[in-house]
């Protein structure tokens, strides 16, 4: 198969191929691994309805919006992005949030859908209905982790979930001025971290900034404007917070494997 734009190349796929699982059953697969990922990529980055996929290359939309969902259920890109991190880089680790307009398609989630709970992630802001993904960067600019919230969420509230998923002591936390809170910094000096986190105008005990070292957040702010090359994460149309991830972790996966 000759790769086309928005595939993943042959040695993107060498990278990843042994992460997936094998389907044996009594006849030979409809759907290869490789050809359902190129599909769910060809969808995020084209922004395209699932059934606008084109089935001379990819095969009936049915059959991918299928394994996308089992894939979707057993969390299996999620832990593919995990095992992609080879030796981070965890003495800079960056933190940011960035804000996705939900399109009127993201409404009408069933009631008792995973996610009710919170309303899909999705929230009403400034900008309108909006999901924020919160994202960490190691000190080489690649993804660590990420948490969706609705849009009217402060950055810092998850900030310590978000932190969670990794080691950081030893590390230092960069962020912008939105994780400033003294709560946050403690909890990072008790996590053995250290900070560069700017205070705000109106701070009364302000506190030196290393502004040489702070020019590193550029990096989360790069991997955010290389995501929302996909447009199913610039723009969200999904329903379900967690197909909504998803897509953000194919995203993520393709430009861990470049």
């Amino acid at each position: 198969m000759i790769q086309r734009r928005y595939e993943l190349s042959d040695e993107q796929w060498e990278q990843i191929k042994d992460l997936f699982p094998s389907y044996r059953t009594g006849r030979p697969p409809q759907l290869s691994s490789r050809t359902a990922l190129n599909a769910i990529l060809w969808i995020a980055r084209s922004g395209a309805a699932w059934r606008d996929l084109p089935a001379e290359r990819y095969g009936s939309w049915k059959t991918v919006y299928s394994r996308f969902c089992i894939w979707r259920d057993t969390e299996l890109l999620a832990s593919i992005f995990q095992k992609l991190h080879i030796e981070p880089n965890f003495e800079h680790i960056s933190i940011d949030s960035t804000s996705v307009k939900a399109h009127q398609h993201s409404a009408g989630a069933k009631k008792k859908a995973n996610g009710h709970e919170v309303n899909q992630h999705i929230g009403v802001s400034r900008g309108g209905k909006t999901t924020k993904i919160h994202t960490l960067v190691d000190g080489l600019g690649n993804p660590l982790a990420f948490l969706l919230t609705g849009g009217q969420v402060y950055d810092s509230v998850p900030a310590m979930e978000l932190f969670q998923a990794i080691e950081i002591a030893g590390s230092r936390i960069l962020g912008d001025k939105a994780y400033g809170s003294e709560d946050f910094r403690k909890w990072l000096i008790t996590k053995q971290a250290s900070f560069v986190i700017p205070p705000k105008a109106n701070c009364l005990r302000p506190w030196k900034v290393d502004w040489h070292l702070y020019k590193e957040h550029h990096l989360v702010e790069c991997f955010f404007n290389k995501l929302k090359y996909f447009r199913r994460v610039a723009t969200r149309y999904n329903k379900l917070a967690k197909s909504f991830l998803t897509f953000i972790y194919a995203a993520s996966i393709f430009k861990l494997t470049q």
